[in-house]
């Protein structure tokens, strides 16, 4: 039996346990560059944690990274629960439907994002602009969305635009398990469709939720694709952890981002532990029910 499990056990150290293990050690380290030997490491102890909060570029990076977690979370579970809801329920063309609204998930996050800020979001000729411009909103035409002001907002937008698909066929694969005569019950008690969501959908798909909710987490921590998408020089407006661990490690023009290896692997720490932190919490918070049904 031990045998057997050898390869794995191997396997785990080699690509799970050791890299994590040389991070932290690193994180309490200055040593200038990632491939550095050990021998050049200097031990500085917690330093490199210590620095970084008190570091305006990185506490903005944390803001920003709440701001996705929990505005953007909000947005995508909720949009991409209600198309759930909305395709479980029978309606036509559910196939081309599901299909739609998963197809921005297919593209690449570059491309997609290249596709807003050219497209979309472009100052002179942009969809937005001449929409508002056709109906008559000039204030919302003159709105610049790539300046300072909007870029956040912009960027957080795209990014729940090319996400709901993913989360959409999840919640729907969990709520198409549910039998339909729960439904047809409830119907002939007289429950309304609201009723039936939170008596019903809701509850019975909760271990899907809390799962959602994970992914979100692991998602919204690790945004890096988009902030750099849209701000090329890491601008506060749009950085976040790992943009700012990016650039602590192979370096950047910001002057708020220097290159520093062990500063950047606590980083790296840090945002493994913020995900944690968040898991346990959502397991206390949606604990897991064994439903049979």
């Amino acid at each position: 039996m031990l045998i057997s499990l050898g390869p794995a056990v191997l396997c785990f150290l080699v690509m799970f346990a050791y890299p994590i293990i040389r991070t932290v050690m690193m994180s309490l380290n200055q040593l200038p560059s990632i491939s550095s030997d050990m021998a050049d490491w200097k031990f500085v102890r917690f330093r490199n944690y210590t620095e970084l909060f008190r570091n305006s570029v990185f506490l903005a990076s944390l803001r920003n990274i709440g701001k996705i977690w929990l505005i953007g979370g909000i947005l995508t579970l909720s949009v991409a629960l209600f198309f759930a809801v909305i395709l479980a329920s029978g309606v036509k063309g559910k196939r081309f439907w599901r299909s739609a609204i998963y197809l921005p998930n297919s593209i690449s996050a570059v491309a997609l994002s290249t596709m807003w800020l050219q497209y979309v979001f472009q100052n002179k000729f942009g969809m937005l602009k001449q929409l508002f411009g056709t109906l008559g909103m000039e204030k919302l035409e003159e709105i610049n969305w790539t300046s300072p002001q909007y870029l956040f907002w912009a960027m957080l937008l795209s990014f729940v635009y090319g996400s709901v698909g993913y989360f959409m066929l999840i919640f729907l694969s969990g709520i198409e398990r549910i039998p339909r005569d729960l439904y047809e019950s409830a119907r002939l008690d007289g429950a309304d469709s609201w009723t039936q969501f939170w008596r019903i959908t809701f509850p019975l798909i909760r271990n899907v939720f809390r799962t959602c909710v994970t992914l979100w987490t692991i998602t919204s921590v690790n945004f890096f694709v988009w902030a750099k998408m849209f701000s090329s020089r890491a601008n506060v407006e749009t950085i976040t952890p790992v943009y700012f661990l990016y650039n602590k490690v192979f370096g950047s023009a910001n002057a708020g981002t220097v290159l520093d290896v062990g500063a950047g692997a606590a980083v790296g720490v840090l945002v493994a532990v913020l995900v944690l932190i968040i898991y346990i919490i959502m397991n206390k918070v949606l604990r897991e029910e064994e439903l049979e049904y």
